[in-house]
C-alpha cells in the first residue's frame, strides 16, 4: 500500500504543474482585456490613439505604473507594422488599494491605458492596418494571478487629407479615459523634508474645499504607502504630509507623482487629479517596446539572450550541469537509495545489474523530457514559469515532503517496500525489480528540480528559447548526465566486483541514511512555510502524522488475522483519504504575495530602475526557498563578513528578488539575461549591461567581481546597502 501511495505521489509530483497550470491563465470573467481605437480611420503620417481597455472581475484589481507595496504594473509590447511607433502608456490616477497591512496603488473594476500611435507618412491608403500588442499584468484581489492577452486591431487607412471621424462607440469610452488623466497642476509646488517626513507645498487657492487626499509618487520607494498622508489647507495652499519611506536611502529633493482629491462645490463633490512635477520619461514598469516589421510582415524576433551558444554547444553544457548535479545536496538522499540498490545487486549476474542501470536511465531521461515537454508548453501558452517551477506550488512541496518522509521510515523498518531497496519503488511487481530502478531514476529527477548546477542555467535558458525539438534535445543531455554515473557502475565489473556483499551492515547503513532524508524533509516544510498562511503549514504538518499513522497501521495488519488486517488497513486507507483532502487544501492557504515585495531590499523592477536612474551600483540575488544552491551561496558566500563589508565600502545597493512562489516580473528579468531559474546574480557597477556571477559562490569570487565598482562610489551615492541577504 505504501508502495502504491509513494508511486501516486510521485505522479501526483509531475502531473500537478499540468492541472497547476491553469493558475497561470486567467480566467476570461476575471479580466476582459482589448484593444480599441479612437479614429473610424488613420491617415498616413498623423498620430492616432488608441486605448488598451481591461475589465476586472469585482474587487479584482490591477497596478498603476507605481504599484505601492506590491504588484507588477501592465506591460504593453508592440507588434506594428513597419514606419509604425508608439508613445508611452498614458497612465489614468490611480486609488489606493489596501491589502491586509500593506497599500497598493491600482485600479479596479475598469482601466483604459492610452498611447499614441504614429504610422508613417508613405503609409499606402485603401488597405487596412493590424495593430497587435502584448499585454502582460498581475491581476490581485488577495491572491495574484499573472495574466497575458494577445491584442488586434485592424484599421482602414484614409487619403492624407481625409477627415475621419471618431469610430462609432468610442466617443464615450476615450472622453472618460482622457477625463481620468491626471492634468497638470496648476499651482506652483515645493517640497521639503524633516523629522524623517516628506512634504509637498502646493500654493493652491486659499480655502480650498479639499477631501480624500492621497498622493501618489512616481518613485517606488519614497513613501511609506501604507502610512497614513495628513493633508491641511490653509492661507498658503494645500499642505501634504507623507511617512518617508527606506531610511537607508537619501531623502528625495523632490517627489514629482499624481495628487488626488475631492473639492467641494456648489454642483456637490469633484474629483480632481494632478499631476505634480515631471513623470519619468522612461520606466520599465510599464514600457511601449515596438517590435519593428520585415517586408514579409512579420515581426522581427527579439535576439535570443545565448546567441552564442548551438545546440551541440548547449547540450555539452548541459550534460555537465547534469553531472555535477550528481553532487548538489537535493541529490543526496537519493544517492542513498543509489547506493544500497548497487549493494542489494552486487551479487546478481552483471547483466542482470546492467539493466538496473538502463531501467534508472530511462527513468531519468523520461522524467526530465516529460518535465521539458511540460515546460515548453506552458511557455508557449504563456506563463511565466522557467526551471523549478513546479516547486512554486504548495501541493508539489507537500507531495514531496510526504513522498520523502515515506522513504525514510522505509529505511527506518517502520514499514517494509519488498524485499530489494533499489529504490522506493521496488518491488511494485513481483519481478526483478526493474520498475523500482526505474522509479528511483524518476525520483532523482524530482528531487534534482530544486537544484541548478554549474554550465546548467546557460544551457536551459538557450532550450527554452528554441523549438521544442531542440528543447528536449538539451533536456535529455542534461538527464543523461544526471543518469551517468550510477549507469557507468553498472555497465562496469570491476566496479561491481569491489563493492561489498548484502549483509547484516545493510540494516544500520539503511537506518543511518533515512536521517538524510527526514533533514530533506525538514527543509521542504521549511518551504512550504514561505508559501502557505499558519493554517496551511499546520495541514501539512498533520499530513506527515497522517503519512505515519497509514505506514504504522498498514504494517500492524500483517499477520494480524482477517479481522485485524480489515481495521488496520482500513486505518490505512482513511488516513490517506485524510491527506489527500489536507493536500488539497494547502493551495488555498497561499501565503500574501505582497509582503516579500513590500519588505526593505525586495527588488522590484521600479526599485532597481529608479537606483540605477540615479547612478547607484546596484547587486541583485534571484533567490528562492526551496533552491538549496541558493541557500548555500547565500549562507556561504554573500552573508560572508568580508562580502558585506566589501558591499558597504562600495556604496552597493543589495535587491533581493525572492522566486519562491510564481512572480511573472522576476521571470521576466530572468529570461532576460538567458536563464530559466533561479539563481541568477547580476552586477550593476555602472551604465549598461551587468555583470553575471556564477551559480555558484565564494566570498573571493564575490569580492572579486565588486572590485568594478570603485570605493569612490561611496561618496556619491547616500546609500548603503538595502538589506542583509
Amino acid at each position: 500500500m505504501i508502495r502504491l501511495l509513494a508511486l501516486a505521489l510521485a505522479l501526483f509530483g509531475l502531473a500537478l504543474p499540468a492541472a497547476s497550470a491553469q493558475g497561470f491563465k486567467v480566467p476570461a470573467d476575471l479580466v476582459k482585456a482589448s484593444l480599441v481605437g479612437e479614429p473610424s480611420a488613420i491617415r498616413p503620417g498623423v498620430p492616432f490613439t488608441v486605448g488598451i481597455r481591461m475589465v476586472m472581475r469585482p474587487h479584482w484589481h490591477v497596478y498603476w505604473r507605481n504599484p505601492g507595496d506590491s504588484g507588477l504594473a501592465p506591460e504593453v509590447a508592440w507588434t506594428l507594422p513597419a514606419g509604425f511607433s508608439a508613445g508611452p502608456i498614458q497612465w489614468p490616477s490611480p486609488s489606493r488599494i489596501p491589502v491586509a497591512h500593506l497599500m497598493n496603488f491600482g485600479y479596479e473594476d475598469e482601466a483604459v491605458f492610452l498611447a499614441e500611435l504614429t504610422p508613417p507618412a508613405t503609409l499606402a491608403p485603401g488597405k487596412p492596418v493590424t495593430l497587435q500588442a502584448r499585454l502582460t499584468y498581475l491581476v490581485c484581489e488577495r491572491e495574484c494571478v499573472p495574466g497575458s492577452a494577445e491584442l488586434r486591431l485592424t484599421l482602414p487607412v484614409a487619403p492624407g487629407g481625409t477627415s475621419t471621424g471618431v469610430a462609432p462607440g468610442s466617443m464615450m469610452l476615450f472622453e472618460a479615459a482622457r477625463a481620468a488623466l491626471p492634468a497638470p497642476a496648476p499651482w506652483p509646488v515645493r517640497y521639503g523634508a524633516e523629522n524623517g517626513r516628506l512634504q509637498v507645498h502646493l500654493a493652491a487657492p486659499p480655502g480650498l474645499a479639499a477631501s480624500s487626499v492621497a498622493y501618489f509618487p512616481y518613485a517606488e520607494i519614497a513613501i511609506e504607502n501604507a502610512a497614513p498622508q495628513e493633508a491641511r489647507s490653509d492661507a498658503d495652499g494645500l499642505h501634504i504630509d507623507l511617512a518617508r519611506g527606506d531610511s537607508t536611502v537619501a531623502a528625495p529633493t523632490t517627489l514629482p507623482g499624481v495628487l488626488t482629491f475631492e473639492e467641494a462645490t456648489p454642483d456637490g463633490p469633484v474629483h480632481r487629479a494632478y499631476a505634480i512635477g515631471e513623470a519619468p520619461s522612461a520606466t520599465a514598469e510599464a514600457t511601449a517596446a515596438t517590435a519593428a516589421t520585415n517586408a514579409s510582415g512579420a515581426a522581427t524576433p527579439v535576439p535570443a539572450p545565448d546567441e552564442s551558444l548551438t545546440l551541440w554547444s548547449a547540450a555539452g553544457l548541459a550534460f555537465l550541469g547534469g553531472l555535477l548535479l550528481n553532487l548538489m545536496p537535493c541529490v543526496f538522499p537519493v544517492l542513498s537509495i543509489k547506493v544500497l540498490s548497487l549493494v542489494s545487486h552486487s551479487g546478481e549476474p552483471a547483466g542482470r545489474v546492467r539493466l538496473h542501470g538502463l531501467a534508472y536511465t530511462v527513468g531519468v531521461l523520461a522524467s526530465f523530457l516529460a518535465l521539458a515537454g511540460l515546460l515548453v508548453a506552458l511557455k508557449g501558452a504563456g506563463a511565466g514559469i522557467g526551471w523549478g517551477f513546479q516547486l512554486q506550488s504548495p501541493l508539489v512541496v507537500a507531495g514531496l515532503a510526504y513522498l520523502l518522509f515515506a522513504m525514510g521510515l522505509s529505511l527506518s523498518g517502520v514499514v517494509h517496500l519488498g524485499a530489494g531497496i533499489a529504490g522506493l519503488g521496488d518491488g511494485l511487481t513481483r519481478r526483478a525489480g526493474l520498475e523500482g530502478s526505474f522509479f528511483t531514476g524518476v525520483l532523482a529527477t524530482v528531487v534534482a528540480t530544486p537544484c541548478t548546477a554549474p554550465f546548467m542555467g546557460a544551457a536551459v535558458g538557450f532550450a527554452l528559447t528554441q523549438e521544442a525539438a531542440v528543447s528536449l534535445a538539451v533536456f535529455a543531455s542534461l538527464g543523461l548526465g544526471l543518469a551517468l554515473p550510477f549507469l557507468v557502475l553498472t555497465l562496469w565489473p570491476a566496479a561491481l566486483r569491489r563493492l561489498p556483499r548484502p549483509g547484516a551492515w545493510m540494516d544500520t547503513l539503511k537506518g543511518a541514511l533515512a536521517f538524510p532524508i527526514y533533514a530533506t524533509v525538514a527543509w521542504l516544510v521549511w518551504v512550504l512555510s514561505q508559501q502557505v498562511g499558519s493554517a496551511g503549514l499546520l495541514a501539512a504538518l498533520v499530513g506527515l502524522v497522517l503519512v505515519g499513522l497509514a505506514a504504522w497501521a498498514w504494517e500492524r495488519g500483517h499477520g494480524a488475522g482477517p479481522a485485524g488486517s480489515w481495521i488496520a488497513r482500513g486505518t490505512a486507507v482513511a488516513a490517506l483519504a485524510a491527506l489527500a483532502i489536507l493536500t488539497v487544501g494547502l493551495d488555498r492557504d497561499r501565503a500574501g504575495p505582497e509582503t516579500a515585495q513590500a519588505a526593505a531590499g525586495a527588488f522590484t523592477q521600479a526599485r532597481l530602475d529608479g537606483l540605477l536612474a540615479q547612478g547607484k551600483p546596484v547587486f541583485v540575488n534571484m533567490t528562492a526557498a526551496w533552491c538549496i544552491t541558493c541557500q548555500v551561496n547565500e549562507r556561504v558566500a554573500l552573508r560572508a563578513e568580508a562580502v558585506q563589508a566589501g558591499l558597504k565600502a562600495r556604496g552597493i545597493t543589495y535587491l533581493k528578488g525572492d522566486w519562491t512562489n510564481q512572480n511573472p516580473e522576476i521571470t521576466r528579468l530572468l529570461e532576460r539575461h538567458g536563464r530559466s531559474g533561479v539563481p541568477l546574480y547580476l552586477l550593476y557597477a555602472g551604465p549598461g549591461e551587468p555583470a553575471v556571477l556564477p551559480q555558484i559562490l565564494t566570498p573571493g569570487l564575490v569580492l572579486e567581481a565588486l572590485q568594478a565598482v570603485p570605493l569612490a562610489a561611496a561618496d556619491r551615492s547616500a546609500a548603503l546597502t538595502d538589506g542583509r541577504p
